[in-house]
Protein backbone atom coordinates (compact mmCIF):
# COMPACT_ATOMS: atom_id res chain seq x y z
CA UNK A 1 0.00 0.00 0.00
CA UNK A 2 1.49 2.89 -1.31
CA UNK A 3 2.30 5.75 1.52
CA UNK A 4 2.08 9.00 -1.21
CA UNK A 5 -0.22 11.80 -0.65
CA UNK A 6 -1.15 13.71 -3.06
CA UNK A 7 -2.35 17.23 -3.47
CA UNK A 8 -3.40 19.32 -6.54
CA UNK A 9 -4.09 22.59 -7.48
CA UNK A 10 -5.42 25.05 -9.99
CA UNK A 11 -4.44 28.49 -11.22
CA UNK A 12 -6.73 31.09 -12.31
CA UNK A 13 -5.08 33.87 -14.48
CA UNK A 14 -7.41 37.09 -15.11
CA UNK A 15 -7.04 39.87 -17.43
CA UNK A 16 -7.81 41.37 -20.92
CA UNK A 17 -4.17 42.12 -21.31
CA UNK A 18 -3.30 38.63 -20.41
CA UNK A 19 -4.96 37.56 -23.83
CA UNK A 20 -4.49 40.35 -25.62
CA UNK A 21 -0.37 39.99 -25.07
CA UNK A 22 0.10 43.36 -23.52
CA UNK A 23 1.10 42.08 -20.43
CA UNK A 24 3.42 38.60 -20.37
CA UNK A 25 2.35 36.52 -17.76
CA UNK A 26 5.26 35.95 -14.74
CA UNK A 27 3.18 34.31 -12.05
CA UNK A 28 2.12 30.81 -13.60
CA UNK A 29 6.17 30.01 -13.83
CA UNK A 30 6.83 31.38 -10.21
CA UNK A 31 4.05 29.23 -8.99
CA UNK A 32 4.73 26.20 -10.89
CA UNK A 33 8.24 26.04 -8.99
CA UNK A 34 6.95 27.22 -5.86
CA UNK A 35 4.24 24.53 -5.73
CA UNK A 36 6.54 21.99 -6.82
CA UNK A 37 8.71 22.58 -4.55
CA UNK A 38 6.06 22.13 -1.70
CA UNK A 39 5.19 19.27 -2.63
CA UNK A 40 1.96 20.26 -4.61
CA UNK A 41 0.85 19.31 -8.21
CA UNK A 42 -0.11 22.54 -10.50
CA UNK A 43 -2.51 20.34 -12.79
CA UNK A 44 -4.09 23.09 -14.68
CA UNK A 45 -3.94 26.66 -15.46
CA UNK A 46 -6.52 28.81 -17.14
CA UNK A 47 -6.66 32.60 -18.39
CA UNK A 48 -9.74 34.53 -19.17
CA UNK A 49 -10.77 38.07 -19.64
CA UNK A 50 -12.31 40.47 -17.46
CA UNK A 51 -15.67 38.74 -17.81
CA UNK A 52 -17.94 38.27 -14.47
CA UNK A 53 -19.42 35.06 -16.43
CA UNK A 54 -15.94 33.90 -17.59
CA UNK A 55 -14.38 33.99 -14.37
CA UNK A 56 -17.40 32.08 -12.19
CA UNK A 57 -17.60 29.40 -15.19
CA UNK A 58 -13.96 28.69 -14.61
CA UNK A 59 -13.79 29.21 -11.06
CA UNK A 60 -16.02 26.76 -9.85
CA UNK A 61 -14.85 24.26 -12.69
CA UNK A 62 -11.96 24.04 -11.48
CA UNK A 63 -12.47 24.83 -7.59
CA UNK A 64 -14.31 21.33 -7.69
CA UNK A 65 -11.71 19.21 -8.72
CA UNK A 66 -8.96 20.61 -7.03
CA UNK A 67 -7.68 21.02 -3.56
CA UNK A 68 -6.83 24.78 -4.09
CA UNK A 69 -7.30 27.19 -6.56
CA UNK A 70 -5.07 30.38 -6.84
CA UNK A 71 -5.85 33.20 -8.69
CA UNK A 72 -4.24 36.43 -10.05
CA UNK A 73 -5.48 39.82 -11.25
CA UNK A 74 -8.04 41.93 -11.02
CA UNK A 75 -8.45 42.88 -7.71
CA UNK A 76 -7.06 46.86 -8.18
CA UNK A 77 -8.90 49.85 -7.86
CA UNK A 78 -10.31 50.08 -11.28
CA UNK A 79 -14.12 49.48 -12.95
CA UNK A 80 -12.56 46.15 -14.81
CA UNK A 81 -11.01 44.84 -11.73
CA UNK A 82 -13.90 42.54 -11.30
CA UNK A 83 -12.63 39.36 -9.47
CA UNK A 84 -14.03 40.09 -5.78
CA UNK A 85 -17.53 40.30 -7.50
CA UNK A 86 -17.09 37.30 -9.44
CA UNK A 87 -15.82 35.33 -6.68
CA UNK A 88 -18.39 36.28 -4.43
CA UNK A 89 -21.26 35.24 -7.11
CA UNK A 90 -19.14 32.26 -7.08
CA UNK A 91 -19.80 31.13 -4.23
CA UNK A 92 -23.09 32.91 -3.46
CA UNK A 93 -22.47 35.31 -1.14
CA UNK A 94 -22.39 39.11 -1.37
CA UNK A 95 -19.10 41.04 -1.91
CA UNK A 96 -18.49 43.92 0.02
CA UNK A 97 -16.26 46.46 1.66
CA UNK A 98 -14.52 44.64 4.60
CA UNK A 99 -14.04 46.42 7.78
CA UNK A 100 -10.82 45.41 8.36
CA UNK A 101 -9.20 46.31 4.68
CA UNK A 102 -10.92 49.74 4.90
CA UNK A 103 -8.41 50.31 8.12
CA UNK A 104 -5.86 49.26 6.63
CA UNK A 105 -5.89 51.30 3.49
CA UNK A 106 -7.25 53.60 5.34
CA UNK A 107 -3.95 53.97 7.78
CA UNK A 108 -1.98 53.56 5.04
CA UNK A 109 -3.07 56.42 2.57
CA UNK A 110 -3.11 59.05 6.02
CA UNK A 111 0.38 58.13 6.22
CA UNK A 112 1.41 58.88 2.78
CA UNK A 113 -0.86 61.72 2.88
CA UNK A 114 -2.84 60.48 -0.23
CA UNK A 115 -6.69 60.72 -0.34
CA UNK A 116 -8.68 57.39 0.49
CA UNK A 117 -11.02 57.66 -2.85
CA UNK A 118 -14.01 55.94 -3.38
CA UNK A 119 -11.76 53.87 -6.29
CA UNK A 120 -9.10 52.91 -4.15
CA UNK A 121 -11.62 51.97 -1.47
CA UNK A 122 -12.76 49.13 -4.01
CA UNK A 123 -9.58 47.14 -3.05
CA UNK A 124 -10.89 46.67 -0.06
CA UNK A 125 -14.29 44.44 -1.20
CA UNK A 126 -14.33 40.87 -1.01
CA UNK A 127 -16.86 38.24 -0.59
CA UNK A 128 -18.34 38.22 2.87
CA UNK A 129 -16.29 35.83 5.48
CA UNK A 130 -13.21 35.99 3.39
CA UNK A 131 -10.09 35.65 5.20
CA UNK A 132 -7.35 38.52 4.21
CA UNK A 133 -4.00 37.36 2.45
CA UNK A 134 -1.64 39.61 3.77
CA UNK A 135 0.09 42.19 1.50
CA UNK A 136 3.72 43.53 2.99
CA UNK A 137 4.42 45.27 -0.43
CA UNK A 138 1.50 47.77 -1.44
CA UNK A 139 -0.92 46.45 1.32
CA UNK A 140 -3.95 46.12 0.14
CA UNK A 141 -4.96 42.27 1.08
CA UNK A 142 -5.67 39.11 -1.44
CA UNK A 143 -8.37 36.95 0.30
CA UNK A 144 -9.37 33.34 0.99
CA UNK A 145 -12.84 31.89 0.63
CA UNK A 146 -13.16 27.55 0.61
CA UNK A 147 -10.32 26.37 -1.34
CA UNK A 148 -9.48 29.82 -3.04
CA UNK A 149 -7.10 32.25 -2.95
CA UNK A 150 -6.95 34.95 -4.64
CA UNK A 151 -4.01 37.24 -5.42
CA UNK A 152 -2.92 40.00 -7.20
CA UNK A 153 -2.02 40.13 -10.28
CA UNK A 154 1.42 42.44 -10.25
CA UNK A 155 4.30 40.19 -9.92
CA UNK A 156 6.15 41.52 -6.95
CA UNK A 157 2.46 40.87 -4.86
CA UNK A 158 1.87 38.17 -5.87
CA UNK A 159 4.96 36.59 -5.27
CA UNK A 160 5.00 38.08 -1.45
CA UNK A 161 1.53 36.97 -1.46
CA UNK A 162 2.50 33.08 -2.24
CA UNK A 163 5.36 34.00 0.29
CA UNK A 164 2.68 34.28 2.87
CA UNK A 165 0.23 31.33 2.12
CA UNK A 166 2.34 28.37 1.16
CA UNK A 167 3.17 27.91 4.56
CA UNK A 168 -0.31 27.33 5.29
CA UNK A 169 -1.24 24.73 2.80
CA UNK A 170 -1.38 20.93 3.46
CA UNK A 171 1.13 19.29 1.28
CA UNK A 172 1.52 16.15 -1.15
CA UNK A 173 4.66 13.86 -1.40
CA UNK A 174 7.28 15.54 -3.36
CA UNK A 175 8.06 14.51 -7.05
CA UNK A 176 11.90 13.75 -7.65
CA UNK A 177 13.01 13.40 -11.09
CA UNK A 178 15.66 11.82 -13.24
CA UNK A 179 17.00 13.52 -16.37
CA UNK A 180 18.63 11.04 -18.61
CA UNK A 181 20.72 12.26 -21.90
CA UNK A 182 19.63 10.59 -25.12
CA UNK A 183 21.57 11.07 -28.22
CA UNK A 184 18.66 9.77 -30.44
CA UNK A 185 15.64 11.93 -31.75
CA UNK A 186 12.48 11.25 -30.62
CA UNK A 187 11.20 9.58 -33.43
CA UNK A 188 13.87 6.26 -32.80
CA UNK A 189 12.62 6.11 -29.14
CA UNK A 190 9.04 6.52 -29.36
CA UNK A 191 7.84 3.30 -29.76
CA UNK A 192 10.27 1.76 -27.08
CA UNK A 193 9.46 4.67 -24.88
CA UNK A 194 6.08 4.02 -24.62
CA UNK A 195 5.98 0.67 -23.93
CA UNK A 196 8.67 1.79 -20.53
CA UNK A 197 5.81 4.49 -19.93
CA UNK A 198 3.60 1.43 -19.50
CA UNK A 199 5.95 -0.95 -17.76
CA UNK A 200 6.11 1.89 -15.05
CA UNK A 201 2.47 3.54 -14.29
CA UNK A 202 3.74 5.24 -11.58
CA UNK A 203 6.05 7.61 -13.25
CA UNK A 204 5.57 10.64 -15.91
CA UNK A 205 8.34 9.95 -18.95
CA UNK A 206 8.63 12.74 -20.94
CA UNK A 207 11.14 13.69 -23.56
CA UNK A 208 12.56 17.07 -24.43
CA UNK A 209 14.08 17.16 -28.34
CA UNK A 210 17.14 19.19 -28.83
CA UNK A 211 18.26 20.19 -32.55
CA UNK A 212 22.42 20.91 -32.22
CA UNK A 213 24.43 20.62 -35.20
CA UNK A 214 21.74 19.41 -37.55
CA UNK A 215 21.50 16.35 -35.48
CA UNK A 216 18.43 15.58 -33.36
CA UNK A 217 18.71 14.19 -29.63
CA UNK A 218 16.66 14.06 -26.86
CA UNK A 219 16.59 14.59 -22.74
CA UNK A 220 14.28 11.78 -21.31
CA UNK A 221 12.89 13.21 -17.99
CA UNK A 222 11.47 10.82 -15.38
CA UNK A 223 9.39 12.08 -12.48
CA UNK A 224 7.79 10.05 -9.41
CA UNK A 225 7.19 10.28 -6.12
CA UNK A 226 9.79 7.54 -4.87
CA UNK A 227 13.77 7.39 -6.01
CA UNK A 228 13.39 3.44 -6.09
CA UNK A 229 10.09 3.66 -8.84
CA UNK A 230 12.09 6.78 -10.88
CA UNK A 231 15.54 4.91 -10.64
CA UNK A 232 13.77 1.23 -11.97
CA UNK A 233 12.05 3.26 -15.07
CA UNK A 234 15.26 4.91 -15.70
CA UNK A 235 17.69 1.57 -15.91
CA UNK A 236 14.62 0.25 -18.28
CA UNK A 237 15.69 4.28 -20.59
CA UNK A 238 19.43 3.54 -20.08
CA UNK A 239 18.87 0.13 -21.84
CA UNK A 240 16.56 1.28 -24.25
CA UNK A 241 19.50 3.72 -25.54
CA UNK A 242 21.99 1.11 -25.48
CA UNK A 243 19.74 -1.18 -27.35
CA UNK A 244 19.50 1.54 -30.60
CA UNK A 245 23.05 2.07 -30.11
CA UNK A 246 23.23 -1.80 -30.62
CA UNK A 247 20.99 -2.28 -33.32
CA UNK A 248 22.50 0.87 -34.84
CA UNK A 249 25.93 -0.60 -35.20
CA UNK A 250 24.66 -4.17 -36.36
CA UNK A 251 23.20 -2.20 -39.35
CA UNK A 252 25.53 -0.14 -39.86
CA UNK A 253 28.23 -3.00 -39.82
CA UNK A 254 26.21 -4.83 -42.28
CA UNK A 255 25.92 -1.94 -44.57
CA UNK A 256 29.67 -1.85 -44.85
CA UNK A 257 30.17 -5.99 -45.53
CA UNK A 258 28.04 -5.56 -48.19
Amino acid sequence: MSNETVVTAAMLAIGDELLSGRTKDKNIGHLADMLTISGIDLKEVRIVADEEDAIVEALNALRGKHDYVFTSGGIGPTHDDITADAVSKAFGVPCEHDADAMALLAEMYKRREMEFTEARQRMARMPRGAAHIANPVSTAPGFIIGNVYVMAGVPQVFQAMVDNVLPTLKVGTPVVSLAIACPYGEGEIGTPLTAIQKAHPETSIGSYPRYVGQKFSTEIVVRGRSQAVIEAAGADVRAMIEDIGRRKDIAENHSADA
